[in-house]
């Protein structure tokens, strides 16, 4: 009876060592699990990121596209109304003199 009781005991040991390593082993697959999971959760959160500063900036570059025509309009509209003003004729000083 003492035999049989000693060698279940050895054969309950490495059956005990080899769910506690893979215990350890599937802790180890949770934690790696979670930082993959974190990372890619980081990596989709910087890819809308990316998407919304891509849109900001296509939207600026329509703005600014907008504003420089209505700059030039201006400026024309200036130039035309400078130039059809006696305020800012040139003075020609020699036909004044004669």
């Amino acid at each position: 009876y003492r035999s049989r009781k000693r060698s279940s005991k050895l054969e309950r040991a490495p059956a005990t060592m080899m769910n506690a390593d893979m215990d350890a082993v599937e802790a180890e697959n949770q934690v790696e699990l979670e930082e993959k999971t974190r990372l890619i959760n980081q990596v989709l959160e910087l890819q809308h990121t990316l998407e919304d500063l891509s849109a900001r900036v296509d939207a600026v570059k329509e703005e600014n596209l907008k504003l420089k025509s209505e700059n030039q309009v201006l400026g024309q509209y200036i130039e035309n109304l400078m130039s059809a003003s006696s305020v800012f004729q040139t003075t020609d000083t020699k036909s004044k003199r004669k």
